[in-house]
């Protein structure tokens, strides 16, 4: 059954990012998003670890620590996940020696899917106000400050006279 519910949650996950990236002029990256989370590296840990609820382990507007579960096959397959998806933040990071990163630019279709991800994420998952959780885990992504400038403009958020959100 958990895996069923899972399924369900990943297209519905799917359907409200699609929605979000035809917003945003960019659907065929809302057609081919996630695809990896139906690869058994993902798609069992991912069932496996939720048990039938997405919400497990995460805060009041949906964060988590995917790399502090205590699950291995759970943390790997979120591993996988973010370098197959260059949606997420994480693929843009270099780990530099001894300590810290380098972000590197994000490509503006990216950025879009990224948006469109959180979106469709916080509608899936019934935390929909994607400024509020952007807001509240910001200082926790690291990101090229181009990326960050411009993810917070199509959000609207408090750049040169952007009033109002992009694609919503």
């Amino acid at each position: 059954m958990k895996y069923l519910k899972y399924l369900w949650y990943v297209l519905k996950h799917k359907w409200f990012v699609f929605l979000e990236c035809c917003k945003l002029g960019i659907w065929w990256r809302g057609v081919t998003h996630d695809f990896s989370k139906f690869l058994p590296s993902e798609f069992i840990p991912y069932a496996r670890y939720f048990k039938g609820t997405i919400k497990r382990g995460r805060n009041a507007t949906g964060y988590y620590k995917p790399y502090e579960t205590g699950d291995g096959n759970f943390d790997r397959a979120w591993f996988y996940h973010q370098k197959r998806n260059n949606h997420h933040w994480q693929y843009w990071i270099i780990p530099l020696d001894g300590e810290g990163c380098h972000a590197l630019k994000i490509p503006e279709m990216v950025i879009r899917e990224m948006v469109a991800d959180w979106r469709g994420a916080g509608k899936a998952q019934g935390t929909p106000d994607t400024v509020k959780w952007y807001k509240t885990n910001k200082d926790k992504l690291q990101l090229h400050p181009q990326a960050r400038n411009r993810i917070e403009e199509l959000l609207g958020i408090n750049h040169a006279g952007a009033a109002r959100r992009i694609g919503e």
